[in-house]
C-alpha cells in the first residue's frame, strides 16, 4: 500500500496554473527527487502534501485517507508530516534544544524530560551534541539546516518533505547536511525531495520526478531519467 498518493492534484494562483494534473504515488520507505527549473511546481508540490496550500482539484492521501478533504483536520495530519525549508526557519529567541522540542511538548504532549532526552540523542546522531543550549545565530548555515531537519524528526513523522535545503548554503557547507539525509535514507525514512543537486539525487533517489511548468513530465528509476530520459523537455533540462 502507498504511504501517499497524489491524485490528478492541480493549483492555481489566480489565472496561473502551478500544479497540472499531478500523479503521483510513494511508497513506505521511498525516496522521490523532485527535480526541474525554479518555478516548475516543486515547492507548491510539498506544500500542497503538507496542506500548507489548498489543492483546487483533484485529492491527496496519506495511509490511505484523504488529508485534502474539507473535513479533515490540517493540524493532526501534519503532526504526521515533518517539513524542512531551504530558509532553516528555526526560532531565533530560542535554544537549539528549545527549538528542537517545542513541537514533541506543545503538540504531541510529550513530557519535557522525554521530549528533551529524545532531542539530545538526535542531537548527537547528528553530530550537534555539543549545541543544546546555543541559540541559532551562533550556528553556520549547515548546522541550522541540520537543527532544521532534527526538529522535523523529533516529531516521528511518517513522512519527510525537504524543500531545497541545501540551496541557501555556502558549498563547503552543503556535505554536511547532505550526509544526515543519506543517513536518513539508510534508516528507511520516507522522503520527497525538491533538489537542484542532480548528482545527489541520482545518488539517493529511488523515483525521479521531473516538473516542467506545473505538469509531471517523465519519472523512473535515476538510470532512466538521467541516462535515457524519453522526453526532450527533460532531455533540454539534464543536457541543455
Amino acid at each position: 500500500m502507498a504511504l501517499l498518493t497524489i491524485d490528478g492534484v492541480w493549483k492555481r494562483y489566480r489565472h496561473h496554473n502551478v500544479l497540472r494534473g499531478v500523479d503521483l504515488t510513494v511508497d513506505p520507505h521511498e525516496v522521490v527527487c523532485l527535480i526541474g527549473a525554479s518555478g516548475s511546481g516543486k515547492s507548491t508540490l510539498l506544500r500542497c502534501v503538507n496542506l500548507l496550500e489548498t489543492v483546487d482539484d483533484g485529492a491527496i492521501y496519506l495511509d490511505d485517507q484523504e488529508i485534502t478533504d474539507v473535513r479533515a483536520n490540517p493540524d493532526q495530519i501534519r503532526q504526521r508530516i515533518g517539513i524542512v525549508f531551504q530558509a532553516y526557519n528555526l526560532f531565533p529567541h530560542m535554544t537549539v534544544l528549545d527549538n528542537i522540542t517545542l513541537a514533541p511538548r506543545k503538540v504531541h504532549g510529550v513530557p519535557r524530560t522525554q521530549a528533551e532526552a529524545q532531542a539530545r540523542d538526535l542531537l548527537a546522531r547528528f553530530g550537534l551534541a555539543d549545541k543544546a543550549g546555543t541559540y541559532p545565530d551562533r550556528l553556520s548555515g549547515g548546522q541550522q539546516q541540520r537543527v532544521a531537519i532534527i526538529r522535523a524528526l523529533a516529531t516521528h513523522p511518517r513522512l519527510l518533505l525537504l524543500d531545497e535545503v541545501t540551496s541557501a548554503l555556502d558549498p563547503t557547507l552543503v556535505n554536511e547536511v547532505l550526509g544526515i539525509i543519506r543517513e536518513l535514507k539508510q534508516s528507511g525514512m520516507t522522503m520527497i525531495l525538491a533538489t537542484h543537486e542532480m548528482s545527489f539525487a541520482r545518488d539517493i533517489a529511488d523515483t525521479i520526478c521531473f516538473l516542467d511548468q506545473g505538469t509531471l513530465l517523465e519519472h523512473g528509476p535515476p538510470a532512466q531519467i538521467f541516462d535515457a530520459p524519453q522526453n526532450p523537455r527533460t532531455r533540454e533540462f539534464l543536457y541543455g
